[in-house]
């Protein structure tokens, strides 16, 4: 029976081999089904979540000339500050919206290597410096320490993914090993405002890279998923987890086998308009840029042939990037 529902899966389960494999096929049918997945015993420790909510509380309560004096270098760099309205989801799959009811503060890969592989041409925005914002304590010390603990245990999933694959565990570590992940704090501020028409705090969209994850607030006005029965259904808020979902190359290497699942953010009802700030902390794991992503061996057959072509994780981040952050505008492929 297909998942039209959310599964809650306990990962510290794989810690042995036998339970390995059940976590893997779990997880497997998760992905195949609905596309999304919540887990427990990750191990990430909780004053570490603690301290990065805290930081990016007290980030976002700045005036927003010293929020702004941190924004976005450029339209395909994925650092810094973006404002309420700066960006609009819907436009990465060409659908037309106003921007999101959202700000964000984005960081990428930490300590990077001073070789041509990571600052040269190649490379492109993806190794891009931080921005930090020096007047909040501990702000620089607690979002590097997240995005390691979120770089491994994003390794954890891809080696659970490997053996649901029927790969060996470590298929996708060669793949994975100079990733160009972001981590990304989203704040939707309290509506005190109605919602232009067709305005959300999230358009629905799918996410780019190989996986997220999701650490999420239950607060009123909160994050839903499409599932194959036509319906959007709420994802549920369980303490001390995170909400994992695979994106679209993770779909292309499949071959449309597992599912890189439509979501969004919804406003908040009315009634609770006023009292419905919400923030999410998001890891979205995206592969090294030059990593070749296409139809594995085992997901493609006579009857069913390679659905893409061929195409490195660098490029297709910075395409759907550029349409989101742009409203689609001006777009040429590679500029």
């Amino acid at each position: 029976m297909t998942l039209m529902a959310v599964p809650v899966i306990d990962i510290a389960a794989a810690s042995s081999p036998e339970g390995r494999l059940a976590v893997a096929r779990a997880v497997g049918e998760a992905c195949r089904d609905i596309g999304f997945l919540v887990i427990t015993g990750h191990g990430v420790p909780k004053t570490l979540i603690e301290r990065v909510e805290r930081t990016a509380r007290d980030f976002f309560e700045l005036p927003t000339a010293e929020k702004t004096a941190l924004k976005r270098p450029r339209e395909d760099q994925v650092r810094g500050y973006s404002a309420v309205g700066d960006e609009g989801l819907s436009y990465s799959l060409d659908e037309k919206a106003p921007g999101d009811l959202k700000e964000s503060f984005s960081i990428g890969p930490i300590d990077v290597p001073d070789t041509a592989y990571f600052t040269g041409p190649a490379a492109g925005p993806h190794f891009a410096p931080n921005l930090w914002p020096g007047q909040i304590p501990d702000f620089r010390e607690s979002w590097s320490a997240y995005f390691e603990a979120m770089s491994e245990l994003a390794a954890t999933l891809m080696r659970l993914f490997g053996i649901s694959l029927g790969l060996d565990a470590d298929f996708f570590g060669d793949k994975i090993d100079r990733h160009i992940s972001m981590f990304r704090v989203l704040n939707y501020p309290a509506q005190t405002e109605p919602p232009l028409p067709g305005q959300m705090r999230a358009g629905a969209h799918s996410d780019y890279g190989s996986l997220t994850i999701v650490k999420i607030e239950d607060r009123p006005g909160g994050l839903q998923v499409f599932n194959k029965e036509g319906e959007w259904v709420d994802v549920p808020a369980v303490p001390d987890a995170f909400v994992v979902n695979i994106g679209d190359l993770m779909m292309q290497w499949t071959n449309d086998l597992w599912t890189s699942t439509l979501h969004r953010v919804v406003n908040p009802p009315v009634d609770r308009a006023g009292d419905s700030r919400r923030q999410s902390l998001v890891f979205f794991h995206q592969p090294n840029y030059d990593a070749l992503v296409e139809c594995l061996p085992g997901c493609r057959s006579p009857d069913r042939p390679a659905k893409y072509p061929p195409v490195t994780s660098g490029d297709h981040l910075r395409s759907k990037f550029v349409k989101q952050t742009t409203f689609g505008a001006g777009l040429v492929e590679g500029a």
